[in-house]
C-alpha cells in the first residue's frame, strides 16, 4: 500500500474498541521496548495496560482518536478534557511502518482541533527523555517546555501550548 497517496481518516473511538485496543498494545510495546532497551514481553505489555488504563479517555472526560488509511489503523492519540480549559495530550503513537509521513503532526493537529471544539485553551503533555522524536515533534509544533505539572514516574519533560479559544473554522464548530 502506498501510504503517501491515500487519504487518512481520523475517528474517535472508545478506548475499549477493537482498533483502540490493538493500537494501544502496539503503543505500549513500542514505548516499553524503548524504555527497557529490549523487546517488551506480552506479560509486560499486559501489566502496563493494567497499570495505566485508558478508560478515562472516553467522553465526557476524554477522547481517543485513531488515524486510518482504509481499514488499516496507523496510529493514535488521546486527549484528557481537564477543568479550567486544559486538555492533556497522551498516547501519541504512529506505527513504525507508517512513520516519516507526517502522521504524528496530523494527529496533533486533530487533537488541537478537537481541544478547541471542546473549549480547551491550553494543551499540555509529558514525555520521557529517550523519546527524542516525540520531543522534537512537540517543539516543532509550538509546544514549549514548562515546569513539571505532574509526578508521573515516566515523565521527564513537560510541554504546553496555548490555543485560540475560538474554533478556526465552521466545520470545527460542527464536529
Amino acid at each position: 500500500m502506498d501510504l503517501a497517496r491515500e487519504a487518512i481518516e481520523f475517528e474517535i473511538v472508545a478506548p475499549d474498541d477493537t482498533a483502540a485496543r490493538q493500537i494501544l498494545r502496539s503503543y505500549i510495546d513500542d514505548v516499553a521496548s524503548t524504555y527497557y532497551g529490549r523487546r517488551a514481553t506480552p506479560d509486560e505489555i499486559d501489566a502496563a495496560l493494567l497499570d495505566d488504563p485508558s478508560d478515562d479517555l472516553a467522553p465526557p472526560r476524554g477522547l481517543f482518536v485513531v488515524v486510518r488509511r482504509r481499514d488499516l489503523v496507523l496510529g493514535c492519540a488521546a486527549l484528557r478534557l481537564l477543568p479550567d480549559g486544559v486538555g492533556e495530550v497522551c498516547r501519541v503513537f504512529v506505527a513504525p511502518h507508517a512513520r516519516g509521513r507526517g502522521l504524528g503532526a496530523s494527529l496533533m493537529g486533530e487533537l488541537e482541533r478537537l481541544a478547541r471544539v471542546h473549549g480547551r485553551s491550553v494543551l499540555r503533555l509529558d514525555t520521557r527523555h529517550d523519546l527524542v522524536e516525540a520531543r522534537r515533534l512537540y517543539a516543532t509544533l509550538g509546544y514549549d517546555e514548562v515546569p513539571a505539572f505532574n509526578a508521573d514516574r515516566y515523565a521527564e519533560h513537560w510541554f504546553a501550548k496555548s490555543l485560540a479559544s475560538v474554533p478556526s473554522s465552521p466545520q470545527a464548530r460542527d464536529s
